[in-house]
């Protein structure tokens, strides 16, 4: 899979891949992925069909490189939190881990909105599709996995069940992008805050429990 911060492929002048690609996104939003055509996307774009080529390989390989914006910024945001921990960076603790991630997802779903509304509207019906849902699936494991260790620290109630406390958080971080506007009165930063203290009262973890 190309990475989102490889260089961009340039060919006719005045386009890159990036660029392009985040007027694709609207199309496959617009009208779907699979209802999608190469005709529609090159009409969007003010290109022929052998120009919008030039830069991409496939439609598959659009839908591929633009799922890698949200899902590639969503891993690291675990990835990160972990190494954090581990270097003693962050918090103690699983409460802790969990907060640097709420917090990193929100700003990643505010960040990356246009992909992270493909990736959740995906149906599943090509290989592209069903591997970005094993990603999806495989962060929402890892997220539980922290929510398990929460309960084993006694900073989570007990009748609470982490895959459930990892569904619902991801539930309400992915809502933003549905109503979040870039130009509207909530920054990212105030928005992760407001997820942070709903999860906090949601879950009623112990006052030790520090969401701050």
């Amino acid at each position: 899979m190309e990475s989102s911060d490889a260089a961009p492929r340039r060919g006719r002048p005045g386009y890159d891949q990036s660029s392009m690609l985040e007027v694709i996104v609207e199309v496959f939003t617009d009208h779907g992925y699979d209802a999608s055509s190469l005709g529609m996307i090159a009409s969007r774009l003010g290109l022929s069909k052998s120009a919008v080529y030039h830069h991409f390989a496939s439609k598959a390989e659009m839908l591929e490189i633009a799922l890698e914006r949200a899902l590639g910024a969503l891993e690291r945001v675990f990835d990160e939190a972990e190494a954090e921990a581990e270097a003693g960076g962050a918090p103690a603790g699983a409460v802790g881990r969990i907060t640097e991630i709420v917090r990193a997802a929100v700003l990643v779903a505010c960040e990356q909105q246009p992909y992270l509304i493909l990736l959740l509207r995906l149906h599943g019906n090509s290989e592209v599709e069903l591997r970005a849902l094993e990603r999806r699936r495989a962060l929402t494991a890892r997220l539980r996995a922290i929510f398990e260790r929460a309960r084993s620290e006694g900073a989570l109630r007990d009748d609470l069940d982490p895959g459930l406390a990892a569904r619902f958080t991801f539930g309400l971080v992915n809502s933003l992008v549905e109503w979040y506007r870039p130009d509207g009165p909530e920054t990212p930063e105030a928005l992760a805050d407001a997820v942070l203290a709903y999860v906090r009262s949601g879950l009623r973890v112990n006052e030790v429990a520090d969401f701050r």
